[in-house]
């Protein structure tokens, strides 16, 4: 049964079975062969959907980007269908609600989260060593970051009746690059009760950048 997988399927089988390895072991982790081994399939297999090492582990970091994505849209959805409040007030606490639904998806994938930033670190390594397929998922993963910050930020906006001071892609910007510290620090110490306390700093700081229609 394993061998008549529709294509899409086995390197989606690969992918998840990549990332398993990544999460215990780390990027370097991956080989083709251990991959093989963990999907149950032939070495022959794997080298049927992916050419190289740098194939597969670029195949990985589109698949956490999807990923992140779908959890980061969710949480957003969540918070526009609970917040009707309108002006400054409103908006802030719909940022609220969008990071606080957003934080325990990241807080239950914590290996998941690590193995993220491990990858954009590996392609941009790769990068600068000429392998350009791996160094564009440093690229992919932030522009798709940014267009689903860019269009919460511009919803929130509208559905309070606020308006962005400020270019919306460089807010979207500044509150990932935000994130990305906040998700990186608590994967050294832990510390649930500081992001709370820095995600409310956040959201003061974007908040700070709107004025009411």
């Amino acid at each position: 049964m394993l061998n008549r997988l529709p294509a899409d399927e086995r390197r989606a089988q690969l992918v998840e079975s990549a990332m398993g390895i990544a999460e215990r072991g780390g990027v370097s982790s991956v080989t083709i062969r251990a991959v093989a081994e963990e999907a149950g399939v032939s070495l022959g297999v794997v080298h049927y959907c992916f050419e190289s090492k740098e194939a597969l582990v670029a195949a990985m970091g589109e698949a956490l980007v999807l990923q992140l994505s779908q959890a980061m849209r969710y949480a957003f959805g969540q918070a526009h269908a609970d917040e009707a409040q309108t002006g400054l007030r409103g908006l802030r606490e719909l940022l609220h609600s969008g990071l606080s639904a957003m934080w325990p998806i990241i807080e239950a994938t914590p290996n998941r989260q690590l193995l993220t930033y491990e990858i954009t670190a590996y392609g941009l390594r790769q990068q600068a060593a000429g392998a350009e397929l791996a160094g564009s998922i440093a690229n992919k993963q932030y522009s798709t970051m940014d267009a689903e910050a860019v269009e919460f930020l511009e919803r929130s906006a509208e559905h309070t009746g606020t308006r962005w001071a400020e270019p919306v892609p460089d807010l979207a910007r500044f509150a990932l690059a935000v994130i990305d510290g906040i998700v990186l620090r608590w994967l050294v110490d832990r510390d649930g009760e500081a992001v709370i306390a820095s995600l409310d700093d956040l959201v003061q700081m974007v908040t700070g950048k709107a004025v009411e229609v």
